[in-house]
């Protein structure tokens, strides 16, 4: 079987590329998502299913369109109803006709995978383009893996979306917070699936985990203060404390990295790595940069992660801030430098 499947992101083909791939068929994935907005999120999505494209050696087509104009002119007048009026329309028809003009035998998409879309109507609207376009509509209910793709994505270090994807879902996330469940079927069961690797928000008893913040920072006062106003972040490995880190507010546009340690039995595994990118992934939302100060030592691993400019050095910052020297490795600590990432 020749199959083409419209993928909408990274993080969604996961689960259904596994799947496909444990019935011996090899789907090709085509990106067209010019619903996608703002650009910088559309690049985020599109980029990030390159690298994973290349990464589990799966066939990929892109038609690289940002359909911002066509998109406002095609939902101005009904908003609400832009999911089944436009956004799902375009793209798979445009994936039928890419897959009659080029010799595919089926298509699929990976929109039938979240539980957040409106699957009926996705699987209603396929079998109509597969009599439409003379091709088969390979239908999957990618649902049942969800939560098997969500923690598989997260461990691959995939950039996780925080909306849908137009301009409208956008606006919703910030707006509406609401403990609305997904529409599923009564008799509707989630293949198991245990996450080795999460992250969260730590709002109470900070305090737990400060010998942990203090292998990276010596002064018990400091790392008080910035745990007073700053957020605290846990990534566990199987349950298991593995990284910490705080991040503070500077101002309306800027967070600042204070503090990142991970546990000795864990380190040289890319868990900071993945810190950091989780804390990209949700800040980028409302700041538009993040710094971090470090000692001359550290300089290339925040380089790597993407603090790739200059911002200053403060000048004896250690010698003058600390009661003890202090030192990294065979580094005595003095400045402090910093460098920023722009999101």
């Amino acid at each position: 079987m020749k199959l083409l499947m419209h993928t909408c992101c990274a993080p969604c083909s996961v689960y259904c590329i596994d799947a496909l791939r444990k019935e011996k068929i090899e789907p090709t994935i085509y990106w067209y998502n010019p619903n996608i907005h703002p650009y910088k999120e559309y690049e985020a999505r599109r980029d990030c299913l390159k690298l994973y494209a290349e990464k589990i050696n799966v066939n990929a087509i892109f038609e690289d369109e940002y359909g911002l104009d066509q998109f406002c002119k095609n939902v101005v007048d009904n908003v609400n109803s832009r999911c089944v009026n436009y956004c799902y329309p375009i793209r798979l028809k445009k994936t039928f006709e890419y897959a009659k003009k080029n010799g595919y035998d089926a298509v699929t998409t990976t929109l039938l995978y979240s539980i957040y879309q409106n699957h009926n109507y996705i699987k209603k609207l396929m079998e109509d383009y597969s009599q439409q376009y003379g091709i088969d509509f390979l239908y999957r209910d990618f649902r049942h893996g969800f939560w098997v793709g969500h923690d598989k994505a997260i461990a691959e270090g995939l950039y996780m979306q925080k909306y849908c994807g137009c301009i409208y879902s956008e606006e919703a996330s910030f707006l509406t917070h609401t403990n609305t469940k997904p529409d599923l079927p009564e008799d509707f069961e989630f293949l198991p699936a245990k996450r080795t690797i999460m992250v969260s928000k730590e709002k109470n008893d900070k305090k737990q985990y400060m010998d942990l913040l203090l292998e990276s920072d010596p002064s018990e006062k400091m790392i008080e203060k910035y745990l007073e106003d700053g957020d605290l972040f846990v990534l566990r490995y199987k349950d298991v404390v593995a990284c910490v880190a705080v991040v503070t507010k500077i101002d309306n546009d800027i967070v600042e990295l204070k503090n990142i340690i991970t546990k000795e039995d864990f380190r040289g595994k890319g868990y900071a790595k993945k810190m950091i990118k989780y804390l990209a992934d949700n800040y980028k939302q409302r700041y538009k940069r993040m710094i971090v100060g470090t000692t001359e030592n550290n300089i290339p691993f925040y380089v790597k992660q993407g603090f790739d400019r200059y911002e200053k050095t403060i000048k004896n910052y250690f010698i003058d801030n600390y009661d003890k020297e202090i030192w990294d490795g065979e580094l005595h600590c003095m400045d402090l430098i910093y460098y920023s990432k722009d999101f």
